[in-house]
């Protein structure tokens, strides 16, 4: 990964700070997305997946009724007040959304435990136990299987940040913050899907 490659967790922690403010009980699309694009290039093993989703929201919030799409509240209840959840060749943006919520549960999880290791404890296990915590418990036997080949590499926490951070030492300070910003935003979307009660969406 080359340098203009690598992220910063101040610059995600930013993304999901824009997508709460002058929201009460709602989430900004486009900030969200941001955030996802930047994550993408760190966990390759999920990378092509989360790329799929954000481009069918992306594709949403350039259309006629992006309007429709800014926030997540608005999507949900403008794809519910239409029917559009059971139309059968259409592609949901709820249901695209929530494969990336649970994708952010399996990142803040991963995040935090990250945070716990010392620099040169390997960053695999804690991955892994990150993963079968959230994403397994929805992804078939071969995918879970190909999630265990591909964090079996995964070097130490510092090699890792130094591979995929612009500045280890900011990335370690920026965690904490960071995680408080994860968990508001993940807790607000889990509360829509459970007001809507959308979290079995096929």
């Amino acid at each position: 990964m080359g340098s203009e490659e690598k992220f910063c967790l101040t610059v995600c922690e930013g993304y999901f700070a824009k997508c709460l403010e002058g929201q009460e009980d709602d989430v900004l699309m486009d900030d969200y997305l941001n955030f996802f694009q930047l994550m993408g290039k760190v966990f390759g093993f999920v990378s092509s997946d989360v790329k799929s989703k954000v481009e069918i929201l992306e594709e949403f919030r350039t259309k006629e009724s992006k309007e429709n799409f800014i926030s997540f509240q608005k999507m949900i209840t403008y794809e519910k007040d239409n029917g559009l959840l059971e139309k059968k060749d259409y592609v949901s943006g709820s249901r695209t959304l929530l494969r990336l919520h649970r994708g952010l549960d399996f990142i803040r999880e991963f995040l935090r435990q990250l945070g716990e290791l010392n620099p040169d404890d390997k960053t695999g296990t804690c991955c892994q136990n990150a993963y079968n915590a959230t994403l397994a418990n929805f992804h078939p036997w071969l995918i879970r299987k190909g999630v265990s080949v591909a964090v079996y590499g995964l070097p130490t926490r510092d090699n890792l940040l130094d591979r995929v951070c612009r500045d280890k030492n900011v990335a370690i300070e920026a965690l904490p913050r960071t995680l408080e910003i994860l968990k508001n935003v993940y807790d607000r979307t889990q509360s829509m899907y459970t007001a809507h009660d959308l979290h079995g969406l096929p």
